[in-house]
């Protein structure tokens, strides 16, 4: 029997657990400003992952997803995108949204069940947080096919996690972007757990990035923890997209520091030693290291960033807690250009359940 064809994985990792350059650094990495906002941008995620919690824990918040562990990726990724760009999210990459303009005051009011959230202010293209598994990658490939229809240089950029790869959407997704060689790049985001099932149990694949190649779709693996591997892979697939070559899969292998939610205890599946071994190549600390090292930062850096971050966090939460409280009729005035009776009459009686409780 003969080969006819023949695939490979590529790996791409650029600083090691100890933040020492092991591979050659693109312009960017050696550049203190960039590197600098980078690191800025992981420490405020990191601490309004912290602050959100608590919100959430002591009631005046809902059910939040947070994304501690994970900010080298999400940092990573919207660094390289363009502003023209499009975002299709799932729940957790606050980094690449606050880095795109976000506010921390609307993703508070999203996580308290107000939709208003989601009208952002500063990507007005992007699109929402999206809970259902999946769906946002047919999403990505639909705006793809958009942009090459109108021969724009844009692309769009969806993320997935690892759990969110056996979901037929996501396959369809990408089988579409491969056969019409779309600007899209799909970003699986491998932190280990699909809630509680471990990845190990989710594919028999040796990657996740090899999910592509049946589709036709070029695969690599990035260490998710390596901000400086992640924007330059990230950017790499985006100029390939943006020139014509078509899109791209990308696995950044990261891992989750945190509960899947506020709703998840992962103390109850997660083995014992795993998240501590974790923690000692997390990426804020990986990232440090790299700009100590060069000179770039140092203790009144840090905390003069962490003063600049907390301002910054209470300002947004204040701004949260005093917004004016949502219509019920929010829930009904965007379903139909002319709502049905059946509609009208729910409106109405949810105006009274809306006016008792706010007695």
């Amino acid at each position: 029997m003969k080969t006819i064809a023949q695939f490979a994985i590529g790996y791409e990792q650029m600083l090691d657990a100890e933040g020492r350059a092991c591979g050659d650094l693109p312009p960017f990495a050696q550049e203190a400003g960039a590197m600098q906002r980078m690191y800025g941008m992981m420490v405020l995620c990191r601490m309004f992952d912290a602050k959100a919690i608590n919100l959430q824990r002591t009631g005046r918040l809902g059910t939040y997803a947070p994304c501690t562990g994970q900010e080298a990726t999400h940092v990573g990724v919207g660094a390289a995108m363009r502003t023209e760009d499009v975002l299709c999210p799932v729940y957790r990459e606050y980094g690449t949204q606050i880095w795109r303009g976000v506010t921390l005051t609307e993703i508070l009011t999203y996580w308290a069940g107000d939709e208003r959230g989601t009208n952002f202010s500063g990507p007005r293209e992007d699109f929402p947080w999206c809970v259902p598994i999946g769906s946002q990658t047919p999403h990505a490939a639909g705006i793809a096919m958009a942009f090459k229809i109108r021969r724009q240089p844009r692309c769009a950029l969806a993320y997935i996690g690892d759990g969110g790869t056996s979901q037929g959407a996501f396959h369809e997704a990408v089988n579409l972007a491969g056969a019409q060689q779309l600007p899209a790049v799909f970003v699986i985001v491998n932190n280990g757990w699909a809630i509680s099932v471990p990845a190990a149990e989710q594919t028999a694949a040796q990657t996740f990035a090899q999910k592509g190649l049946g589709n036709g779709v070029p695969g690599v693996q990035v260490d998710g923890n390596d901000v400086i591997a992640v924007r330059k892979v990230t950017e790499d697939a985006l100029a390939l997209a943006r020139s014509g070559g078509g899109p791209t899969v990308i696995e950044a292998v990261t891992y989750r520091l945190s509960d899947h939610t506020t709703a998840d205890d992962a103390t109850r599946y997660r083995p014992g030693g795993e998240l501590e071994a974790a923690w000692q190549c997390e990426p804020l600390l990986r990232t440090r290291r790299f700009i100590e090292q060069r000179g770039w930062w140092d203790d009144a850096r840090e905390a003069a960033l962490r003063a600049q971050c907390t301002a910054q966090i209470d300002a947004a939460v204040l701004a949260y807690q005093s917004r004016p409280a949502a219509s019920t009729d929010d829930m009904f005035d965007h379903l139909f250009a002319r709502p049905p009776a059946a509609l009208q009459d729910q409106k109405r009686i949810a105006r009274q359940y809306g006016a008792d409780a706010a007695h």
